[in-house]
C-alpha cells in the first residue's frame, strides 16, 4: 500500500514516526499522524487546513492533543459522558498527577523508562487511519494516496484528532467542500 502514497503522504507518515519519537511514544497513533499534518506546508492537506482556519490554529490544536494525551486519552466526549456517570476525570488527573507527577496518566510517557530502541510501530488506530486513506482514495477513484486522504480518514474515524478537528471547524463535511469530491463521490 505504501507504493501509492505521494511524496506529501508519504511525508506525513514520516513526520508522524518523528512525532512519536519526541513523545517517546511506544506506536505511533492517530494523534501524531495528526500533528505531522499540522506541520506540512505546500500541500493539499495543509491547504485544506489553512483554508478552514485551523492552519492559524495549529496551537491550539496541538494543546488540545495534548490536554487529552494528559487524561490518558479520553476525548473530551468520553470525558463529559464520564462526567455524567459522576466521574470527574480532571480530578483524577489531578490526584494521579499530584501523586506521581506531570503527565503520569500520559499513556505513551517513558519517563524511568529504558530509551526506544529499533524500529516504531503503528497502532492499530494508526493502521485504521492509514487503511482507510486507502479507501477514501479508492472512493474517490483516485489512484494515489495523498495527505489530503489521511486528512479524511482522520475526521472520519472516530476519536481524540476527529473531535480536535471538529472542534477546529475540520469536518468531513467541510474538508469535501473545500477539496471538492474527487472524480468519484464522497465517501463516508
Amino acid at each position: 500500500m505504501f507504493e501509492r502514497f505521494t511524496k506529501d503522504a508519504r511525508a506525513v507518515v514520516q513526520g508522524a514516526v518523528e512525532h512519536a519519537e519526541e513523545a517517546r511514544a511506544d506506536s505511533v497513533g492517530p494523534e501524531h499522524l495528526l500533528l505531522a499534518l499540522l506541520d506540512r506546508e505546500g500541500s493539499r492537506a495543509s491547504f485544506a487546513l489553512a483554508a478552514l482556519g485551523a492552519g492559524e490554529r495549529r496551537d491550539a490544536v496541538r494543546q488540545a492533543l495534548r490536554d487529552a494525551r494528559r487524561r490518558a486519552g479520553l476525548s473530551q466526549a468520553e470525558t463529559e459522558a464520564l462526567a455524567g456517570l459522576g466521574v470527574d476525570v480532571g480530578e483524577i488527573v489531578a490526584r494521579v498527577e499530584e501523586a506521581h507527577g506531570v503527565g503520569a496518566m500520559t499513556a505513551d510517557d517513558r519517563k524511568g523508562r529504558r530509551p526506544w530502541s529499533g524500529r516504531r510501530g503503528f497502532s492499530r488506530g494508526a493502521k485504521e487511519v492509514l487503511e482507510k486513506a486507502l479507501r477514501v482514495a479508492v472512493a474517490r477513484r483516485e489512484r494515489h494516496i495523498g495527505d489530503e486522504h489521511v486528512l479524511l480518514a482522520l475526521v472520519l474515524r472516530p476519536g481524540v484528532p476527529a473531535e480536535v478537528l471538529a472542534d477546529h471547524g475540520v469536518t468531513h463535511e467541510s474538508l469535501t467542500r473545500v477539496l471538492g469530491d474527487g472524480p468519484g463521490e464522497a465517501c463516508a
